[in-house]
């Protein structure tokens, strides 16, 4: 394990801890409650609040630089294609079977609280802490050029995947919905609540309007890159926060399998895909093969909370899982960075 990410995961668990002991003593809680009270209401959930802050204000920020900046003249594409080709096959793949077991086990009583569900599963399986813990893994084992190599890959991440999977989200929600409704709804007025609900997103609408400020050939002037970067730094410790605050309001208690399945997906089998995409499909560089396969290796990213809660479905689940396989990560890590060295 590099140093570097020795000095990293600890900051990443004390972050996740503060955030369970403000669950478990009510630090969060007491005060809301207290005002609510005097008030008169019923207090809002903290973790909610915060939730909604982190989906509303800050991941957009961060979304919309990251595509405002984006340098698609200087990408590494073959790089790329050899990441997320497999990322994706996967992530389907993981989607279309979470849809299936759903469709088995309620038919066509699927609720649109539980519409999300294969989503919020192909999510967590796919998305990588490619930040907070793959940043300082590229830097150690590789140097600077990797490290450019990591933040290319990074720089689609959230893009690709969150977009991906709330397109897949909000359809299967509004057919959900058009089942229950009195008399089926037109499949008109489906997709016509379906595109309104993926473009008017957190997610979606960020992503487009980057998009559309980096066709334009604009410079971010620099005030607004500034306030962009400092909304967007609080995303880290914030999801960090509330991966501790699910824990511990919650029991792990029939979750273990949920995250023994992720995790040998998302720093298993992802990581031998995109080894074999490389070397033999795409024919990268060694440094490249390398960088690419550690960052498939990562454990989930806590993004995939944020996705979770913004659809309140499998969020005890899914705060297990980026917990505990960045805690497992410490032993694959030095697997994996042994694998990548025979290349």
């Amino acid at each position: 394990m590099p140093e570097a990410v020795l000095f990293k995961l600890p900051a990443l668990f004390a972050t996740v801890l503060l955030g369970w002991a403000a669950a478990r003593w009510g630090w969060l809680a007491d005060g809301a409650a207290g005002r609510a009270k005097a008030d008169g209401h019923t207090g809002a959930d903290p973790a909610r609040v915060l939730s909604a802050a982190a989906q509303y204000l800050f991941i957009p920020a961060l979304l919309f630089r990251a595509m405002a900046r984006l340098d698609f003249a200087h990408m590494p594409w073959r790089v790329l294609a050899a990441y997320y080709g497999p990322l994706l096959l996967m992530v389907l793949a993981v989607y279309a079977v979470q849809r299936w077991r759903l469709r088995r086990e309620a038919g066509m009583a699927v609720s649109t609280g539980t519409a999300a569900v294969p989503a919020t599963r192909a999510v967590t399986a796919g998305f990588g802490n490619s930040v907070q813990v793959g940043v300082p893994v590229a830097a150690a084992l590789f140097g600077d050029p990797g490290l450019a190599i990591h933040i290319a890959i990074v720089s689609l991440h959230a893009l690709v995947l969150l977009t991906l999977c709330t397109v897949l989200a909000e359809v299967e929600i509004a057919r959900a919905r058009q089942r229950r409704s009195a008399g089926g709804g037109s499949i008109g007025a489906t997709v016509r609540a379906t595109l309104r609900a993926t473009l008017i997103h957190p997610v979606v609408l960020p992503v487009l309007a980057g998009l559309a400020w980096n066709l334009s050939g604009l410079p971010l002037p620099a005030a607004l890159d500034e306030w962009l970067r400092l909304l967007a730094s609080a995303v880290a410790p914030l999801c960090l926060l509330l991966i501790g605050l699910s824990l511990g309001r919650q029991s792990l208690h029939g979750t273990l399998r949920g995250v023994a399945s992720v995790g040998l997906l998302k720093m298993a089998l992802l990581p031998v895909l995109v080894l074999l995409s490389g070397h033999f499909i795409f024919h990268l560089e060694p440094l490249a093969l390398s960088v690419a396969v550690m960052a498939a290796a990562l454990p989930p990213g806590s993004n995939a909370l944020i996705f979770a809660q913004r659809y309140r479905t499998l969020e005890t689940e899914t705060a297990a899982a980026t917990l505990l396989c960045t805690l497992a990560f410490a032993l694959t890590a030095p697997l994996w960075a042994l694998v990548v060295a025979r290349f």
